[in-house]
């Protein structure tokens, strides 16, 4: 499906970005795992992937710098000579009441998740313009559609990226790029390990379909949205959460 593909994923080296990695790599895409911190993560999972016949290499930038975020892309097309799908995945969270939050706290959440968006749409797009093709997912979060007590710089980050990407679907819609946003809800990953079992039961009761979701729930829907039978489908927010968030 995405055979001679190149595709960067921005905080891949972890979680939900793991998960898309692999996948679009079964799919036939070149990978670019980005890591900002996890060298040892992002080469295993690197290793994995050429295990199963893979392609792909790792780049470290801290996508909240702008140049950095350019250093990526660049690196990214003179290894495989386009890039034809971007899915910013990067992002973090730094939890507490907002008469608790430290600046600090609000903006290195807004810088990964929101700047580090735009840094690599911004350097991405004039090759996708010029290619005349492109798809650009969105890790966003239904929490930036419902919003959540003690995450208001994560919810503002979310929120962002929901309008960036239907701004950017208008603008980009007539160049041949598709531009759409993945919201997933309560997903297992490292940020969720750190729940009690209680509050884990007590999300479950929450979900209509009593589970929380795995990484590779949002994986499959990514790999839709990178493949030509998305090429429809541009603006769009698309949940991935169980029936959480109607």
């Amino acid at each position: 499906m995405l055979k001679g593909k190149c595709a960067v994923i921005t905080g891949a080296s972890r979680g939900i970005g793991k998960a898309i990695a692999r996948k679009l790599s079964e799919l036939g895409a070149y990978i670019v795992i980005n890591y900002r911190k996890d060298e040892e993560e992002a080469l295993k999972l690197l290793n994995e992937i050429k295990s199963f016949g893979g392609t792909g290499i790792i780049i470290k930038a801290d996508i909240s710098k702008y140049d950095e975020a350019e250093i990526l892309i660049n690196k990214a097309k003179e290894a495989f000579g386009s890039v034809d799908i971007l899915i910013n995945n990067a992002g973090i969270t730094r939890d507490n009441l907002m008469l608790r939050m430290k600046e600090e706290d609000f903006d290195r959440v807004i810088d990964i998740n929101l700047k580090g968006t735009f840094n690599c749409i911004k350097h991405a797009i004039p090759l996708m313009i010029k290619q005349k093709y492109g798809k650009i997912i969105n890790i966003s979060s239904v929490v930036g559609i419902a919003g959540n007590a003690g995450q208001a710089n994560y919810a503002a980050s979310k929120a962002g990226i929901i309008g960036l990407t239907k701004s950017l679907a208008k603008e980009l819609g007539g160049r041949g790029i598709n531009v759409n946003a993945v919201a997933p809800g309560f997903i297992q990953t490292d940020m969720t390990e750190v729940l009690s079992d209680k509050i884990k039961e007590q999300l479950k009761s929450s979900i209509p379909l009593r589970r929380l979701g795995n990484a590779e729930d949002v994986a499959e829907l990514v790999a839709f949205l990178s493949d030509k039978s998305s090429d429809y489908i541009t603006g769009q927010v698309i949940n991935v959460d169980g029936g959480m968030v109607m």
